[in-house]
């Protein structure tokens, strides 16, 4: 009991916001580190390096446009615009956080791909003859999406933690990511080509784990900052148009060739399509008079791109895509109503963009879909060799068949649930150190102290807390929707 005492008081002692020497510490030493274990570690692959004129002449490769660059390229730039350009401005909603949302995520997303292509380098593409990670077009989409998990995480403790933390959640999150994905996708030989189970709902039990441990008691204090203005909202929703836009490209950037990427691309069209309108009519139906709240529409608008992710390039047929992205808008707008203002009360968990509702619970609906689709597969529908590429029925694993592959897709599921979970937990505890810089409870949301912030041309106005417009009547203890119209 000693030991747990003096190490809560070691937590709670006076927030100092000063990171004028450990953030930038930690940016040099980390970045020296990275340009050393490249020199050591990393090299071009074979379609990459200059003797790719040789490797063609070896293998009666007769153009150049067969190497993979051209196949892939264009799925990286929307994959790329999705991490810089969609996460970023998604998350610029708070009235006074907009800098850290952007910019912030420029920074662990530019870190995270570095220490992504390592992890994930000496996880699936090293070469054991010389030593060396080869990396190429694919292995900068791998890395993106690697990044994307602590993006997501990003967003449950958006606006309560310091940069430096940030760079240690992305330190940790990648490289748990790079195990739980080696162990899903290599050992247990499960089919994620969206990431529904390793992206999403890694990412998104990831962060609120670690939401859960930084639960701050007094976070009332700052309420007068955590909600939008109209303008912050706009620049939000052009982060959800990016990434409604470009998610296809997400899902399909690395499925085969062919087939399963043409097929990747439509299912994830229609489900995002469907999603829409029940998303729409869920928010209208809750609200007075049939208002739309923006906050569903930035958010669950995307819910069934996370939750096509694992089945996409299966043969789940327009219309299951379609099913899941109508059964996905209305789970996850429900989620924005009820779910996130219980789980604040009940469970204090913080989640301050809604992350559980967008990516933890789509993650796992994905999960299940893609085990249900994988073990109804059938030669019938797939054909004898369609099933073999659809599933990689090779090599040790030719034996396998459709029903035993769908239990491996559960227990995938379950791998990075329980990755997420523990290693939020005890990188929550490590983040909890007061020596990070974060800021207290009343001063959360707010740009001022992590950046130089123009003067305000206008006031601050009271404004409904964001992704929770549940007001907790203080006599009876019950739970009140906020009907009430907007002062003018």
């Amino acid at each position: 009991m000693g030991c747990l005492d003096s190490m809560r008081e070691c937590c709670d002692r006076p927030k100092n916001t000063n990171i004028r020497i450990s953030f930038p510490a930690v940016c040099f030493v980390w970045q020296t580190a990275m340009i050393i274990l490249f020199g050591v570690f990393v090299r071009y692959d074979k379609e990459s390096d200059t003797h790719w004129v040789e490797y063609k002449r070896e293998k009666n490769i007769t153009s150049d446009i067969e190497n993979d660059f051209y196949f892939r390229y264009p799925s990286f730039q929307d994959v790329h615009v999705m991490i810089f350009v969609g996460f970023g401005f998604l998350m610029t909603f708070l009235q006074r956080y907009s800098f850290s949302a952007v910019g912030f995520n420029f920074l662990i997303a530019a870190f995270g791909i570095q220490w992504a292509l390592l992890m994930q380098g000496w996880f699936h593409s090293l070469d054991y003859t010389d030593g060396k990670i080869k990396i190429g077009v694919e292995s900068l989409i791998n890395a993106d999406f690697c990044v994307a998990g602590c993006l997501i995480a990003y967003g449950a403790i958006l606006g309560k933690v310091s940069p430096v933390q940030l760079m240690v959640l992305t330190l940790f999150g990648v490289t748990l990511f790079a195990i739980e994905e080696f162990i899903i996708l290599n050992i247990i030989h499960a089919r994620d080509a969206g990431g529904s189970m390793v992206i999403h709902t890694f990412g998104g039990y990831y962060g609120l784990s670690i939401s859960w441990v930084l639960y701050r008691p007094n976070l009332e204090q700052s309420k007068r900052l955590h909600g939008s203005v109209y303008h912050s909202d706009v620049f939000a929703m052009i982060g959800t148009l990016f990434l409604w836009m470009f998610w296809p490209s997400f899902n399909s950037a690395i499925t085969g060739h062919g087939d399963g990427q043409h097929r990747a691309a439509i299912n994830t069209y229609l489900s995002l399509a469907s999603t829409v309108l029940t998303t729409f009519a869920i928010s209208s139906l809750f609200q007075k008079r049939g208002k739309v709240d923006m906050v569903h529409i930035q958010n669950s608008t995307l819910a069934g791109g996370v939750a096509v992710g694992t089945a996409a390039e299966f043969m789940l047929m327009p219309y299951g895509s379609l099913i899941v992205g109508f059964c996905c808008g209305i789970i996850s707008t429900l989620g924005y109503i009820f779910l996130t203002p219980f789980m604040e009360r009940k469970l204090k968990i913080q989640d301050t963009c809604g992350i559980h509702n967008l990516h933890a619970m789509p993650g796992v609906i994905g999960g299940i879909v893609g085990a249900i689709t994988a073990a109804a597969a059938s030669t019938e529908v797939y054909g004898t060799e369609g099933l073999i590429h659809t599933f990689d029925f090779t090599g040790t694993f030719q034996r396998r068949s459709p029903t035993v592959q769908g239990g491996y897709q559960a227990a995938g599921l379950c791998v990075a649930i329980v990755f997420a979970i523990g290693g939020g937990i005890i990188v929550g505890c490590i983040l909890k150190l007061p020596i990070w810089g974060d800021v207290a409870d009343e001063h959360c949301f707010d740009d001022e102290f992590y950046w130089e912030v123009p003067e305000e041309e206008e006031s601050l106005h009271p404004v409904l807390e964001y992704n929770n417009h549940m007001m907790i009547n203080k006599r009876t203890d019950r739970v009140e929707s906020n009907f009430s119209e907007p002062q003018t």
